[in-house]
């Protein structure tokens, strides 16, 4: 007779599983209710552990916050870089623009963690999640498909991405449909994708013609 092997009980963890489990389960919640809705209580008792059990992993609930962030970035940047990779007709910055939207309307309780929170702005230089909103802009970037020429190319993702940013949360708020302007969400970031692709060629050749390059 094969010899089974011999499963972990239910709700106990090893050194370092119930730090990725408590991160998972409170990504869980921002899923339904964003940066509001994940308390370390709430989530030991979920995971069946007791309530000091969290804090040999987090210091407190802002240092959480900042993990499961950080792993929402991860997450968004892979996404982000999957549709930038596959061939197609548009151009890298409007598929990420387009990635970008579905993203903030089809997963907005993570979307408002990683961008309507103050967890990053109060991230330290050099953390982890620092690392990880970087590397996202890092794409944006990239994205761009342009020379580097000072720091016209970081110029212009910041412009985007602060469109991109401005159309995700009033869609999300019911507060944008483009009915007033007879065009879609969708018509709308092509013209940001258009205009910044513009714009930016137009002033890398006059900071080549000897204007100013930031």
């Amino acid at each position: 007779m094969p010899t089974q092997l011999a499963r972990k009980p239910q709700n106990t963890y090893h050194h370092g599983d119930l730090r990725d489990a408590l991160i998972k389960a409170a990504l869980r919640e921002a899923e339904q209710g964003g940066a509001e809705a994940i308390s370390i209580k709430a989530l030991a008792r979920e995971l069946g552990v007791s309530q000091p059990a969290p804090y040999r992993h987090f210091a407190d609930r802002e240092a959480l916050l900042a993990a499961v962030t950080a792993e929402a970035f991860r997450q968004f940047t892979t996404v982000l870089r999957e549709v930038m990779a596959k061939p197609s007709k548009q151009s890298k910055l409007s598929r990420l623009a387009q990635a970008t939207l579905d993203f903030g309307l089809r997963r907005n309780g993570i979307y408002r963690l990683m961008f309507a929170s103050r967890t990053v702005s109060c991230a330290a230089a050099g953390s982890e999640l620092h690392a990880a909103t970087n590397e996202t802009f890092a794409l944006v970037i990239e994205a761009l498909e342009a020379p580097a020429v000072g720091y016209l190319r970081e110029r212009h993702a910041l412009k985007i991405w602060a469109a991109m940013h401005g159309v995700v949360m009033l869609a999300q708020q019911g507060m944008f449909t483009g009915k007033p302007a007879h065009t879609t969400r969708e018509e709308l970031v092509e013209d940001f994708v258009a205009e910044t692709k513009l714009a930016l060629e137009v002033a890398i050749k006059d900071a080549r013609r000897g204007g100013k390059a930031d």
